[in-house]
């Protein structure tokens, strides 16, 4: 099970996270399918969403592995 969500998180959705991350919607689930990006929360049937803080963590990493 998933660890809740702290006082604030938001979550996401798609359209959000596509532009955080500059991907398209293509290339974010292929990675998703691959390991190589955190997975979204399924909330209902055809509703998923993204804690803000999973896309904001593999950005950071993103960054700090271009330094």
């Amino acid at each position: 099970m998933s660890e809740p969500l702290k006082p604030g998180e938001r979550l996401l959705r798609l359209r959000d996270v596509l532009d955080r991350v500059g991907l398209s919607t293509t290339t974010l689930y292929r990675r998703i399918r691959a390991g190589e990006f955190p997975k979204p929360m399924k909330l209902s049937a055809g509703v998923s969403r993204w804690r803000e803080s999973q896309v904001d963590g593999w950005i950071a990493e993103k960054i700090s592995h271009a330094d």
